[in-house]
């Protein structure tokens, strides 16, 4: 990994004294919300979210995000300890089941459109493919090929400081996706080192929004 020249050594924190020793004490109420298992508000909140994010980490200690979304309520809650959520497809990489299979710890964000707070979990996770439980999951008559249920350890609500900083779901913040390239564009740079000609976009673009169609379940 590069050095990164521009960091002052001087005020790097060395230790976690150090750290503490910048903030306040932590509020008994953050120690306090935090559960070891799901209760009424949280199963709520996780029936009503539509999106998630889950970190993981590589066996060589990379840590990794990976982005999921269904209609609300795709993540079952199988009871006040254990969560299940649908695999869909994607692009094979396999980045969150590789690393849940060499070290299970798992970080989870669920976020519900229009709510400022989340919901955070965490826990240990395993990858299943029981028949059972994956039929549970099916939309348009697919299936999911593996689910990974996550053991709940700690469970708690998160304030909505970074999401009103943020203004998140303020329409007025809505960005014009046509102001930035493509994802095929910047991908097709990215692995040739030029940019695609019109012509060549065009049909780039057509063919995602294809696989996107052929390929959402």
């Amino acid at each position: 990994m590069a050095e990164d020249t521009a960091l002052n050594p001087d005020y790097l924190i060395a230790d976690e004294a150090e750290l503490a020793a910048l903030f306040p004490a932590t509020h008994q109420l953050a120690i306090d919300k935090c559960m070891p298992a799901l209760d009424a508000h949280s199963r709520a909140f996780i029936a009503r979210a539509p999106f998630l994010c889950i970190s993981t980490q590589s066996p060589d200690g990379l840590a990794d995000v990976s982005p999921r979304g269904d209609p609300a309520g795709f993540v079952r809650v199988l009871d006040d300890h254990t969560l299940l959520i649908p695999d869909r497809p994607g692009n094979n990489r396999l980045d969150t089941q590789r690393n849940i299979l060499a070290n299970p710890a798992v970080g989870l964000i669920f976020m519900v459109p229009g709510f400022d707070e989340t919901l955070r979990v965490n826990g240990t996770a395993r990858l299943t493919r029981d028949p059972a439980l994956l039929a549970t999951m099916e939309v348009q008559g697919r299936r999911p090929t593996t689910a990974i249920a996550v053991t709940v350890h700690e469970a708690f609500l998160h304030c909505a400081k970074a999401f009103r900083r943020s203004r998140l779901w303020d329409p007025a913040t809505l960005q014009d996706r046509k102001a930035f390239p493509s994802l095929r564009a910047m991908i097709h740079d990215q692995t040739t080192g030029r940019p695609a000609d019109p012509a060549e976009l065009e049909k780039l673009d057509a063919d995602l929004e294809e696989a996107y169609r052929r390929s959402m379940y």
